[in-house]
């Protein structure tokens, strides 16, 4: 006899909230998904081939949180779910413009043991089917009909045993033999991986408790992952091969990716053991689009509703008040939280920008600038793009988040680099991204005609975007001028997202106002007309914030399916699981103080395990780090490093890279300037037939004006002091300027008499 229930997870209560499409998010990041792990969309990514660049990968990831040696009933994607990736190409038409949808079937080949698998079969065996729809979900056509998902990574007898396991040469080669090629031609993977996301997941959720160096929360987790590998014409909404584009920034060619799972609104369990029955109307119950929207940026209260609307749907617009003041913003304003959270201590967001621009919640942020002439024609403009973008006096992230998460960054006015707007953020500067898709909706939007940077460049950031633009507006390959030019790392998160990006640090660097910097509004230590850069200890000290967790705990794969194989449930007594792992060394403390002409660095640290060595890297805001020293460790936990030669004119910087017999990591990086005043000494003064002028500084360039500007000598110094015979000049006033690299450091009136 069966007994006739409701699903009593997600789906009964996305019924009750009478919405015909419900959908979730990832990581456990809702309440009610957290209760339905085989249908939560963990992590969504988008990006051109580094392969192919003809191509397009689209990865969704599902089930959270599993463990290597999670059996006997080991971890796979469920039966009575659909699995889908949805890919929008046309803002002017009202449902998903391509669909792909996963749906899977589980065999026992031996029900007579319990074990998973055994004498070359397996139990809970799974294979799939994947449709494509290009009608907005009406109709959809097989494209695999009988596609393979590996079976568990259980261990080395299950595995590679000829006698009681599966006999396979490998688990890589069973990966290898479960991609299969699509009728329609797209490259196709469906199986258990390792999870590719990092996160210092403790840190996070104790209110923003980021640690120096974090602990990846998902170290040695597996999920089940899909992976599409699919060529531009056939994402591209007129059929065009990526060659056609008229522009690495071509709007033709942008795209907007979500995934989801849905599950039958009625299940009917059988109370003799049999497998459930299911009916009634398919409700999504799980949705993805941009990273940690639901994580982040919805409210606890409001994680089931924003569950409950469909993607693109007149109702996420119930959700734009957390974006145009975001609560993480209160962590970065010592007028609100911010002192309690030492943790963001290094992300402050512009309260006095420019003089007068406060984008701190509930503040104006550009509004006094509405229906002025200064954003006529701009995206600022009602006329143009409508209220959104200004739409109160009390809403000032509208202007750059709400087009990060909600509708994509369109190529025009202000949303472009500072570099060529000659100090006026509102005017035309250096294209960098273009990804607006005119829909309201939570998606991962990808132009797909910005080329590729190669992961092996020396140019490649996991900082995507950011990267991008602070190369565009500080490296000399590219802030010569406004023109468009690739710059690496515009293939990067938020255009689209690959593998490899910081996504946390990315969206907390942009809570924190850093797009606004690199369009040109500046943070409140820049002062117009004083300031020499508008690259100030505060726009340095958002870039080099990190979330304690910078890449993931394994490598990828340099092809097809590019996620790693998953962590193997047993590999003998060398296994070590997440749990058991020592504490990496902590930098409870780094500072970097100017003391002469020199720069001292002083650390302090903590869970000093098997460390051999400290390496002392330093750069220039234009350059690469390189290696200034080392100090060896075990000497005790406090250290210090004495650079006998910083730069005196540009910014240095520094980071303690700490080196131990099973990897490396690093400390936050600090920086320091020298003033650019006192460099300098000039004796006598007043003088009559001589001058000295001295430096601890080392090789100087030292000149001689008149009060006209006309230069009357000029010396290297290149050690201690050197001497003018100023006999001859004629009675009255004169400057002496030392310069170091072309650059003026210091300046001096003397008379003569």
């Amino acid at each position: 006899m069966k007994k006739f229930i409701r699903l009593t997870t997600a789906a009964l209560v996305c019924l009750l909230l009478s919405q015909t499409n419900v959908q979730a998010s990832s990581h456990r990041e809702a309440p009610l998904i957290s209760n339905d792990p085989l249908a939560d969309n963990t992590d969504l990514y988008a990006f051109r081939s580094p392969v192919d660049t003809n191509n397009v990968v689209l990865i969704a990831n599902y089930i959270p949180f599993e463990h290597p040696a999670g059996g006997p009933n080991w971890y796979t994607f469920g039966e009575n779910i659909r699995y889908e990736i949805h890919v929008k190409n046309e803002a002017a038409t009202s449902a998903d413009d391509i669909t792909y949808r996963f749906t899977f079937t589980q065999v026992n080949e031996d029900a007579t043991t319990f074990f998973n698998i055994r004498l070359g079969k397996q139990n809970v065996k799974t294979t799939y089917i994947l449709e494509r729809s290009l009608d907005g979900g009406v109709t959809f056509t097989t494209i695999v009909s009988n596609g393979v998902v590996p079976p568990p990574n259980i261990g080395p007898r299950s595995i590679e045993n000829g006698t009681v396991g599966l006999g396979a040469a490998s688990y890589d080669a069973l990966m290898q033999s479960a991609i299969a090629t699509a009728t329609t031609g797209e490259k196709v993977f469906a199986g258990p991986v390792d999870d590719p996301f990092f996160v210092d997941l403790g840190g996070a959720f104790d209110v923003g408790g980021f640690r120096t160096t974090g602990r990846d929360g998902l170290a040695k987790f597996n999920c089940h992952s899909l992976v599409i590998e699919v060529p531009i014409s056939t994402l591209q909404k007129a059929g065009k091969t990526v060659d056609k584009a008229t522009s690495i920034l071509d709007p033709e060619f942008v795209i907007g990716v979500y995934a989801s799972a849905s599950r039958p609104s009625i299940t009917t369990f059988d109370s003799t053991g049999g497998k459930p029955t299911v009916g009634g109307t398919w409700i999504q119950v799980s949705r993805l689009g941009m990273p940690l929207t639901n994580e982040a940026i919805i409210p606890i209260g409001q994680k089931d509703k924003w569950n409950a609307i469909a993607t693109n749907s007149a109702g996420e617009a119930d959700f734009i008040p957390y974006f145009k003041n975001p609560e993480l913003a209160l962590y970065m304003d010592d007028s609100e939280f911010g002192g309690a959270v030492p943790g963001l201590s290094a992300l402050r967001i512009q309260s006095k920008s420019l003089g007068s621009f406060d984008f701190r919640n509930g503040k104006k942020g550009l509004y006094g600038l509405k229906g002025s002439a200064a954003v006529k024609g701009t995206a600022l403009d009602d006329a143009l793009y409508g209220t959104i973008l200004l739409p109160d006096s009390m809403s000032p992230r509208a202007v750059d988040l709400l087009p990060i998460f909600y509708t994509g960054v369109p190529n025009v006015i202000p949303y472009q680099l500072a570099t060529g707007k000659g100090g006026n953020p509102l005017a035309a500067g250096k294209p960098f991204i273009n990804n607006f898709l005119p829909t309201l909706g939570d998606m991962l939007r990808l132009n797909m005609a910005v080329p590729v940077t190669p992961r092996n460049s020396k140019d490649f950031s996991s900082l995507g975007i950011v990267n991008a633009a602070v190369l565009g507006l500080t490296d000399a390959r590219f802030n010569a001028n406004a023109s468009l030019q690739f710059i690496p790392n515009m293939d990067g998160f938020p255009n689209g997202r690959r593998l490899e990006d910081d996504v946390t640090t990315i969206e907390l660097q942009a809570v924190s106002g850093v797009a606004l910097a690199a369009i040109g509004l500046w943070y409140d230590d820049y002062i117009p007309g004083t300031s020499p850069s508008p690259v100030t200890t505060n726009l340095v000290s958002v870039l080099s914030f990190n979330a304690g967790v910078t890449h993931n705990d394994t490598t990828f794969k340099t092809n097809f399916p590019y996620v790693q194989a998953p962590w193997r449930g047993f590999l003998g007594a060398s296994y070590v699981g997440p749990v058991n792992t020592p504490l990496p060394v902590s930098f409870v403390d780094f500072e970097a103080k100017a003391n002469g002409s020199r720069v001292v660095l002083n650390w302090e640290v903590a869970n000093e395990v098997n460390v051999t060595r400290y390496e002392i890297e330093g750069k220039t805001v234009s350059g690469q780090f390189v290696t200034l020293g080392s100090v060896n460790a075990g000497n005790g936990k406090n250290y210090s490093f004495v650079d006998l030669s910083p730069s005196a004119t540009q910014v240095n910087y520094y980071r303690i890279k700490q080196v131990s017999a099973t990897g490396f990591s690093y400390s936050p990086i600090r920086s320091v300037k020298f003033a650019a005043k006192n460099m300098i000494s000039v004796f006598p003064n007043p003088a009559s037939s001589f001058v000295n002028v001295t430096s601890l500084q080392g090789a100087l360039d030292v000149y001689i004006y008149d009060v006209s500007g006309k230069q009357i000598a000029s010396k290297l110094k290149e050690s201690g002091t050197i001497h003018f015979d100023i006999s001859s000049l004629a009675k009255g006033t004169y400057i002496i300027v030392a310069k170091a690299n072309g650059q003026t450091v210091d300046t001096k009136k003397i008379v003569k008499q």
